[in-house]
């Protein structure tokens, strides 16, 4: 099976590509929940493209669903 890379441009987008993994994973949301240590309404609400959530309840649902989340173009340097 291919990995992919996306990049995102709008916070709804995350939303999606869980909705899709966890489908490809064969979970409902109560199990996706429940193995992320979560609640169900979170699950719904990122998938339903809300903006709003915890960093950590994102990464919590992303680790489970073997996804990972990168930042790329940070300045180095000694920000003088």
């Amino acid at each position: 099976m291919a990995v992919n890379k996306i990049t995102i441009k709008k916070t709804e987008e995350l939303g999606t590509i869980i909705l899709r993994q966890r489908k490809l994973s064969k979970l409902s949301r109560n199990q996706l929940a429940l193995y992320a240590g979560v609640g169900r309404t979170a699950i719904f609400d990122i998938e339903q493209g809300k903006t709003t959530y915890r960093i950590d309840t994102l990464t919590k649902i992303l680790q489970v669903l073997n996804l990972s989340l990168s930042v790329e173009g940070i300045v180095s340097g000694d920000g003088k």
